[in-house]
């Protein structure tokens, strides 16, 4: 990171704080008016359009354990795609950032060093059309909330402007979540997508319940064979938890 470029001036804290209303400015134009269930999808525009770099962007928030987690909103399918496979695979930058609670960039996953740290992943990444990936963490109190996750499709850095712009759009994007969180006791509310982000965050969970009992194995294994089964298959984990809650799959058949 160009930490020099990044507080370069006399006047980088005013710099700081101009930014941090043109984003805060850029958050509420984006929410007023919008009907609880659209929030999220309202918010990641109004991300995307801060920080153009940018191929695509998702947020995602974690579950119980850092294993899990669901993707609250994605720009595209490929922002959405790629949340996804690291939760799936249980590598990449996103997982790095909630775990390290620091911001992890990948600028060029065709090559080493990204292409060695996350073989898996950045495989699959390709794949779906992405070459960079930088994931900053969404923290408070110092624990891990989620992740804020850019994908570019072809490689290459940030610069030290758009970095700076990064960390606060996720600074702004973590008091989001905390405020839609704690808005309203009522399900009908203003948290109703984050409701529905618990929900599948607890299929994962209950699903990985299932197993151990199932196989008598431990937890972290449990979560290990949902993910292999999903990676394997070409399926998110979130759709093998539910098949396996369902009963219409059994990875006792292993």
């Amino acid at each position: 990171m160009a930490g020099d470029e990044l507080l370069s001036g006399g006047d980088a804290e005013e710099d700081l704080d101009v930014e941090r209303a043109r984003i805060a400015h850029e958050f509420i134009a984006a929410v007023r008016g919008t009907p609880p269930a659209d929030v999220p999808q309202a918010l990641c525009h109004a991300c995307l359009s801060l920080l153009p770099v940018a191929s695509g962007l998702s947020v995602s928030v974690l579950g119980r354990s850092s294993g899990t987690g669901v993707v609250l909103c994605a720009s595209d399918e490929i922002a959405a795609r790629l949340a996804e496979i690291q939760y799936t695979l249980g590598e990449g930058p996103c997982m790095e950032a909630a775990r390290l609670r620091a911001p992890v960039f990948a600028a060029d996953l065709t090559r080493p060093p990204a292409s060695r740290r996350w073989p898996l992943f950045a495989v699959q990444a390709a794949k779906a059309g992405a070459e960079a990936v930088f994931s900053l963490p969404l923290t408070s109190a110092g624990n891990p909330l989620g992740t804020l996750d850019l994908y570019r499709a072809r490689a290459g850095s940030l610069s030290g402007v758009h970095t700076r712009t990064a960390l606060l759009v996720a600074d702004a994007v973590t008091l989001a979540v905390i405020a839609l969180d704690h808005a309203s006791p009522d399900p009908e509310g203003v948290v109703t997508w984050l409701t529905g982000a618990e929900s599948d965050r607890e299929e994962v969970h209950q699903a990985t319940g299932i197993i151990m009992v199932r196989l008598g194995v431990g937890a972290e294994e449990a979560l290990l064979r949902l993910r292999a089964r999903a990676f394997a298959q070409g399926r998110t984990a979130t759709e093998i938890a539910r098949a396996v809650i369902d009963r219409t799959l059994d990875l006792g058949d292993d």
